[in-house]
């Protein structure tokens, strides 16, 4: 199978501070991934570096099998549609103007916006639960619907790799789950790849394929998700042990909560 994201000996430092050190991974096409790990572990600036918000890595990312850095901005958008936790600053647009501007990739310097481009539009802002909100400042939305109308953005780049910085953030239980099924759908229906961040060790195991654990800016797990779900890998993730139950219906092990005195 092809491989639609490939990153080889990818290291990052900032002020000084190593970020990433070393890591290697791909992802096949139409395939999900999760990353996880602690605080700190270098999972967000992995995804702004395949995304190219982010310069000055030293390794290799080639998406499609082209270097990230040979890909013009635009071109590079209609292929990979990243969407980080929150927007920074104030945008004084429209949820409605905010989504719309995912077309980008989509439209020449000089063209109109087509029916196809709004009907792009509303289907994202629909799937994603904002159509209510698509006169309203983007900047007047409470966190859970920023955080939609941010990965109704995402949609509507219409990519073929979406990069998702904690879809879950913000968002209560009920979103949330309207969330992964939006991702899941996208992903089974368009075959986009999926590369999602996630503090939920559980979401992982039943969202993903396969899941890339960081600690430290270092890669220390790589595999499937029943792989993951044990505590000696788990411990060597996050540093402290894990308590188990079996998911109700299929047995398979999940996290529970543990208890703290």
């Amino acid at each position: 199978m092809k491989h639609a994201i490939e990153v080889a000996g990818l290291s990052y430092s900032y002020d000084g501070k190593k970020v990433l050190n070393d890591v290697s991974f791909h992802v096949d096409e139409g395939e999900r991934v999760a990353v996880i790990g602690p605080n700190g572990a270098g999972k967000s600036t992995l995804l702004k570096l395949i995304a190219r918000a982010l310069d000055g890595a030293v390794g290799s990312i080639r998406v499609f099998g082209k270097g990230v850095d040979a890909y013009r901005r635009r071109e590079l958008s209609a292929r990979v549609a990243y969407a980080p936790q929150d927007v920074e600053g104030v945008f004084p647009f429209t949820v409605g103007e905010f989504v719309m501007m995912g077309r980008y990739p989509h439209l020449s310097p000089f063209s109109s916006i087509t029916k196809r481009d709004r009907d792009s539009a509303r289907e994202a802002m629909s799937l994603a639960g904002v159509e209510e909100f698509a006169g309203r400042a983007l900047d007047s939305l409470s966190g859970g619907e920023r955080r939609k109308a941010i990965l109704a953005a995402a949609l509507c780049q219409e990519a073929d790799i979406l990069l998702l910085d904690e879809p879950g953030a913000f968002l209560d239980p009920k979103a949330q789950d309207d969330a992964r099924a939006i991702v899941n759908r996208v992903n089974r229906e368009r075959g986009a790849a999926v590369v999602f961040v996630t503090h939920d060790v559980n979401i992982a195991a039943m969202d993903s394929a396969r899941i890339l654990a960081l600690r430290g800016g270092e890669t220390v797990f790589t595999g499937t998700p029943s792989d993951l779900m044990k505590n000696g890998v788990l411990r060597r993730v996050y540093g402290k042990d894990f308590s188990f139950a079996a998911r109700p219906g299929t047995g398979e092990p999940v996290v529970v909560p543990t208890f703290c005195p």
